[in-house]
């Protein structure tokens, strides 16, 4: 198993054009490096975004953590009700049950960073601006739109 990739390895990657299954402007260009050295409990990922574009559809998960840190270029993260403009440098972590985030990139040069997150096999990912969690269990994902699910009274009879 290797253990290190070297830049040039890490350029000799290529990237790989990934759109985002909620938002057709969230196109990232990645270089997937994590797996290439070993690693199944995290994903490492190194980013480009172009002028433009969305990184995801605004989100937050149940379970997974995940990390952003601005390599170079500028961008807009969208945290909870907050919108900062980052830069080279900034660093964001956004623990499972965090606000919602995302990152956009509204200006005239690339967007490029290294983003991280766990890969636990039960996960929910909520997105609040379009009303909808997609559910991650047993290697299957599925989505509903909250318009759609109904709660169940709370009490010990009803926890299974």
């Amino acid at each position: 198993m290797k253990h290190l990739l070297s830049a040039s390895e890490i350029q000799g990657l290529g990237e790989v054009h990934h759109q985002h299954q909620f938002n057709d402007n969230a196109v990232r260009m990645t270089r997937t490096l994590g797996t290439q050295v070993g690693l199944s409990r995290i994903g490492i990922h190194l980013v480009r975004l172009q002028p433009g574009r969305d990184s995801t559809q605004q989100h937050f998960h149940d379970a997974d953590e995940e990390f952003i840190y601005i390599l170079s270029g500028r961008g807009m993260a969208h945290i909870g009700d907050e919108h900062c403009e980052v830069g080279p440098g900034d660093f964001m972590g956004f623990p499972a049950a965090s606000p919602a985030h995302g990152l956009e990139n509204p200006f005239d040069e690339d967007l490029v960073y290294l983003m991280g997150g766990e890969r636990n096999a039960f996960d929910a990912v909520h997105y609040p601006r379009i009303g909808r969690t997609m559910l991650k269990s047993h290697g299957r994902r599925q989505w509903v739109d909250w318009q759609d699910m109904h709660d169940l009274p709370v009490g010990e009879e009803n926890r299974e």
